[in-house]
């Protein structure tokens, strides 16, 4: 669990510097747990960027990438459309990213699903 924690932080922290507003953090519902939700402003639309985040200390397991399977997409999606009807405030199109967390090393893929 600290590693979790500590690899979100990282993260979080990795999306701020680049421009995003991190919006929530661990928000959790019936259908599942969104890492982190991030919101990235153009001078034309909102972008909500959920972040799903997989740390490993090693790749002895695999890629933390390959850990978010199809189910686990579905969930992400699901709790998604929940948080953005608990929060009618924020609207725009929904982005889903996998951060992943090797060692200290920060690999981001956007629009991953």
């Amino acid at each position: 669990m600290a590693r979790a924690r500590w690899a979100e932080e990282l993260v979080a922290s990795f999306y701020a510097r680049n421009g995003h507003e991190i919006v929530a953090r661990n928000w959790h519902c019936r259908e599942g747990e969104l890492d982190i939700v991030a919101i990235r402003r153009s001078n034309t639309s909102l972008i909500i960027v959920v972040i799903e985040v997989k740390a490993r200390a090693t790749n002895n397991f695999g890629s933390p990438l390959e850990a978010v399977t199809l189910a686990k997409q579905k969930k992400l999606r699901i709790a998604t459309k929940k948080f953005l009807q608990s929060r009618p405030e924020i609207s725009g199109e929904a982005r889903f990213d996998i951060a992943a967390v090797l060692g200290t090393k920060i690999e981001v893929l956007e629009n991953a699903f």
